[in-house]
């Protein structure tokens, strides 16, 4: 990333590079200018000077006209450093102090010939073909005598001399010229870095000052924001200065008032028991509380901005529900059935619409000068805050516990009518059977009052376990007392009172205890659940099997088990025969005795004890029912936290 120092610096120092290169080569340019004209100038002085002795001298040469011999050891004595060339009005060479005549081409084409000829003076600078070397040139018009003014030049006298080349003839000065030329740019280099050294060290000052305002959100605290103060003379950085560090106090306060609302909010959130989304109006989330994260099995780390509604609960039925909310701008309250991570949960939800922020946001983009920031939106609805909602929030309450509680009290409320319709309808009838009968079959009366006894025996103990249920579930009511007692006589007492169907059925009980194994526990609570566990064994096992009931210590645990050899229970009713009244066969014919409690109760019990009952089996193979209670003393009885 680019700094103002290292740009500066290299800014800078370009344009001291480009300034001192432009200004010498403009002065080696100019130089070379006035070398060139300054000997151009002398050349043509000298030329002046010694046309008039030419003319003297060699008068023929110009005024005899072609043919006429003049010497060329004659000019060679005359023109020293300089060569001379005579040259008619025709451009042929008539005399030339290096070459002879006769080896050199006609002039007249060359442009100080030319110009001469035409009856001006002139001068010129190229390489010659007859030297090979560069040379200037002053070439004169020469006039006869008495000439008239309109008479055009009989000749030229042209001067010419070797010039050596300015960049040879400085080149053994060139190394001072560099060297001054070097220092001075390391001068000037040094200027630059200094200065940019000044303004980068001043505004990094100011950047301080200014990300100082940031620093409550790495932690830092307000008495580590303290940065120097600027080193400058400048006014403009000493009231910037002062400008930026009352804005930062003033920001800093203000993101730790809006951390401490945070925070709190979020404790608040996070305490909520419902689950709580906010999202934007393209349904991506921007908060999500504790309780949904939990709920949907979203990753805390990961956070949620990089999830959609949908991504983050797979349900369609809450986006439709946003959409409605940002379409018709009207709360919305529905239940729904919703796959969360663990379990299919109800929800009731509430969702309704986030307003946008106010308008007043938008001033320092005003005041920044942006033209768009400036315009007029106040008839464009869609960018009301008032009328366009910013995105959604939604809060969802589980009620899936309340769901399921109503569900069991009015499958509760069924089955009980239910159970006590059958012995009802069957006593009614035979009551009216009774009335409608002479009374003389006294064998038939006999058998009339025995099935109305046998159907009043099965409410009576419909009735009695109904009381045992509200009792065991009643947490008002008195806890029952738990002593210590030994397991084997217990054990031999319940498979006794289950003995009599047992031998009906010629049906083998064997109980199997340590005689010393002994627990504290309610004995009358326990000795029934045995009971009823032996019962429904009996019930389902058929004639000539066998019957385990054992108790062992395994741990810090009681493990009671009943195991029959019956028909077993398929593997999707394991789930629910603790649930009151339920059947897993509801076609087959019920035993007249039987309440559709007893499996209920005994699940009370184990809870009332601490400890859980547990089922094992597989249709065709039997059943393993056991429970399994904690050996310590349970001082802190609970109640059943979901009956059934």
């Amino acid at each position: 990333m680019k700094t103002i120092f290292r740009q500066s610096l290299v800014v800078l120092t370009l344009s001291v590079f480009g300034l001192s290169l432009s200004f010498m080569v403009s002065v080696l340019l100019f130089m070379d200018s006035l070398y060139y004209e300054t000997n151009a100038r002398n050349l043509h002085y000298a030329a002046r000077f010694m046309l008039p002795l030419l003319s003297d001298r060699f008068p023929d040469a110009f005024f005899t006209g072609p043919g006429t011999e003049v010497s060329g050891e004659g000019l060679a004595e005359l023109s020293g450093p300089f060569r001379l060339t005579l040259i008619g009005s025709g451009g042929e060479v008539l005399a030339d102090s290096r070459f002879p005549r006769e080896s050199l081409p006609n002039h007249g084409d060359r442009p100080e010939v030319k110009a001469a000829l035409g009856g001006e003076e002139a001068r010129a600078r190229r390489s010659s073909a007859s030297l090979g070397t560069e040379l200037l040139y002053a070439a004169l018009p020469v006039y006869p005598p008495d000439r008239a003014p309109e008479d055009p030049p009989v000749g030229v006298f042209r001067l010419s001399m070797e010039t050596p080349n300015f960049w040879r003839r400085i080149s053994g000065a060139a190394a001072p010229f560099l060297l001054a030329g070097v220092l001075f740019f390391l001068t000037a280099l040094t200027t630059v870095y200094l200065f940019s050294r000044s303004l980068s060290a001043s505004f990094a000052r100011l950047v301080t000052i200014a990300r100082s305002a940031h620093l409550p959100l790495a932690g830092t605290s307000s008495g580590a924001r303290t940065s120097p103060r600027i080193i400058s003379e400048a006014e403009e950085f000493i009231t910037l200065e002062g400008a930026l560090r009352s804005m930062a106090s003033e920001l800093s306060f203000r993101i730790e008032a809006a951390q401490a609302e945070g925070r709190r909010l979020g404790a608040i959130l996070d305490g909520m028991s419902e689950a709580v989304f906010a999202m934007d109006k393209k349904l991506l989330l921007h908060m999500v509380n504790r309780r949904a994260r939990i709920l949907f099995g979203i990753d805390e780390d990961a956070g949620a901005r990089s999830l959609s509604l949908l991504e983050a609960t797979r349900s369609t039925e809450l986006e439709e529900a946003a959409k409605r909310v940002l379409a018709g701008k009207e709360p919305e309250e529905l239940e729904i059935l919703c796959h969360t991570a663990d379990v299919p949960r109800r929800f009731r939800v509430f969702a309704s619409s986030l307003s946008r922020p106010p308008r007043a946001a938008a001033l320092p983009a005003a005041e920044s000068g942006d033209p768009r920031s400036g315009e007029s939106r106040a008839g464009d609805p869609a960018e009301d805050p008032e009328k366009s909602p910013g995105g959604v929030v939604m809060v969802l309450g589980d009620i899936t516990r309340l769901h399921k509680l109503e569900q069991v009290r009015k499958d509760f409320a069924a089955n009980v009518s239910h159970e006590l319709r059958t012995p009802i309808q069957v006593i009614k009838g035979f009551a009216e059977t009774l009335l409608g009968s002479s009374l003389e079959d006294k064998e038939q009366l006999r058998h009339v009052i025995g099935i109305i006894e046998k159907n009043a025996l099965t409410m009576e103990n419909l009735t009695n376990d109904l009381l045992s249920l509200v009792s065991l579930e009643d947490e008002r009511g008195s806890r029952p007392g738990m002593e210590e007692t030994p397991l084997e006589g217990l054990l031999e007492e319940a498979a006794g009172s289950a003995g009599f169907r047992a031998e009906e059925k010629k049906i083998r009980i064997t109980v199997r205890c340590a005689a010393d194994l002994s627990a504290k526990i309610n004995a009358v609570l326990i000795g029934q659940a045995l009971v009823n566990l032996l019962d429904n064994a009996v019930k389902y096992s058929p004639p000539s099997s066998k019957i385990w009931l054992e108790a062992q210590r395994r741990d810090r645990e009681l493990l009671i088990s009943v195991k029959d050899q019956g028909i077993g229970i398929p593997a999707e009713h394991l789930d629910r025969i603790f649930e009151r009244f339920y059947r897993v066969d509801r076609s087959r014919t019920q035993d007249p005795g039987g309440t559709g409690l007893g499996l209920a109760i005994v699940r009370h019990i184990a809870l009332l004890h601490r400890g859980v009952v547990e089922v094992k089996s597989h249709a065709g193979e039997g059943s393993v029912f056991t429970l399994r209670l904690p050996v310590f003393d349970p001082s802190a009885l609970i109640r059943p936290a979901e009956p059934h």
